[in-house]
């Protein structure tokens, strides 16, 4: 690769004037009394010198100055092929290279930035803890889960849990189901960490997925196939029984058989047994209502008139127990089924209503709140409330504490918030009583 013809033309013209420069400096200084022509002669010859070595030097600049953007990631800047800088063929090679590493540069810039989204957007609440304990909410997912929380350090994660705590300082990998206080209640969480490098630094990865409500479903499921069979099972033994008693009992009321006393005990006895076992199969044929999934017809409504008719139906119920309603902020809509959330809140507030029968001053708070995150709903009671040992019990198919309650009515309560992609727990009310909650 040699010197182009532009530059080559340059070189000659300031070498040919430095030459003639030179001679007029000799010219000058052999004839005497020249002294003005002698300095105008050297001036010009160091013009000249100065114009030739700026000329030689030029490409020598212009690499330069080309590495010297590269260096700093300039990949903007094209080699100078202009001006009679020489090295053309070079300029063009060197403009061409970063043209292709521009290219791999925007390629790359694009992938990082797709990932970066798919990072953001990912379901599952990411966090980074850095080689210096350092805890960077890494996703929107973990920004949303732990809402409102600004710390940088592990510790300041032990409000959700000790235990979690611990994980995010000491280093452990792997994963962990933990239980962490989301949302003022403890919700199962499926906890991965991994350890990766970036930038010549060990940086752990910890990932915190939300399984409560998956869990929750596949419990809903269990239960209601397992009364589903029982249920079957057991009216396909009770089918035949109700029918041969009937036509016993039929057989026995002949006036023929009647003379004979033992006839008519027998055939009470056997009356009995029918009645019995159709009361039965009636009983079991009610409780197949749990073992049907939910249908939810969702809807967006205003909350406030439809807590007023709830206050209505209960008034009119239990007109000796006072309800208030509290709705923050006034202006709240659900997007839920609202007939079969009108189902739940009613029996979760007559539940409370016969709770608080020995009660001499009942009182029941029905509150609805709610922001772009979840929607709360909590009825509160002041009655004896539900003894920590039972509260996970008392959401089972068939479990009461009532003799003559039916152990159907908050199992199915449970359901339809499950259905609604929700959660519904019982603790201790801030007064004394019940607290039942519920979280879309």
């Amino acid at each position: 690769m040699g010197f182009d013809r532009r530059f080559t033309i340059g070189l000659i013209a300031w070498i040919g004037a430095l030459v003639t420069a030179l001679l007029a400096c000799i010219a000058a200084f052999a004839t005497p009394g020249l002294g003005a022509a002698r300095i105008v002669a050297l001036a010009i010859a160091a013009a000249t010198f100065a114009g030739l070595w700026r000329h030689v030097t030029r490409t020598n600049r212009t690499v330069a100055r080309f590495l010297e953007a590269i260096k700093f990631g300039d990949t903007a800047l094209q080699f100078d092929t202009q001006g009679g800088a020489g090295f053309g063929e070079l300029g063009a090679s060197l403009n061409e290279v970063l043209g292709r590493f521009r290219a791999d540069q925007d390629r790359v810039a694009g992938e990082l930035r797709y990932l970066d989204a798919l990072v953001d957007d990912m379901p599952v609440a990411v966090l980074t803890v850095s080689a210096g304990g350092h805890v960077t909410l890494a996703n929107k997912a973990a920004r949303r889960l732990f809402a409102g929380e600004h710390g940088t350090l592990p510790e300041d994660f032990a409000s959700y849990g000790a235990t979690f705590a611990r994980r995010l300082a000491n280093g452990s990998q792997g994963e962990e189901l933990l239980i962490l206080n989301i949302a003022g209640r403890p919700q199962r969480m499926l906890v991965r960490a991994a350890t990766l490098e970036r930038l010549g630094q060990r940086t752990r990865a910890i990932s915190v997925q939300p399984i409560q409500g998956t869990l929750d479903a596949v419990e809903m499921a269990a239960q209601t196939d397992l009364v589903r069979v029982l249920t079957h099972e057991i009216l396909n033994s009770l089918t035949p029984v109700t029918s041969l008693a009937s036509t016993a009992a039929d057989l026995l009321g002949d006036p023929d058989l009647s003379a004979d006393p033992r006839v008519g005990d027998a055939r009470a006895a056997v009356e009995t047994l029918a009645r019995r076992a159709q009361g039965l199969s009636n009983f079991i044929e009610a409780y197949r209502a749990v073992a049907q999934t939910p249908q939810i017809k969702r809807q967006t409504f205003a909350a406030r008139p439809w807590a007023d008719e709830l206050a209505r139906i209960f008034a009119a119920k239990a007109p000796e127990v006072p309800l208030a309603v509290e709705i923050v902020p006034d202006g709240l809509t659900l997007d839920a089924d609202p007939d079969l959330l009108a189902q739940v809140v009613i029996n979760l507030m007559q539940n409370a209503a016969q709770a608080m029968h020995a009660v001499d001053q009942p009182r029941l708070a029905l509150r609805l709140s709610g922001d772009s995150k979840a929607t709360v709903i909590e009825v509160e009671d002041n009655g004896p409330g539900v003894p920590e040992s039972l509260r996970q019990d008392v959401f089972l198919p068939f479990f009461t504490t009532r003799a003559a309650g039916t152990g159907v009515g908050l199992n199915l309560a449970r359901q339809i918030v499950i259905a609604h992609g929700g959660a519904i727990d019982v603790t201790d009310a801030p007064d004394g009583g019940a607290l039942f909650r519920i979280v879309l």
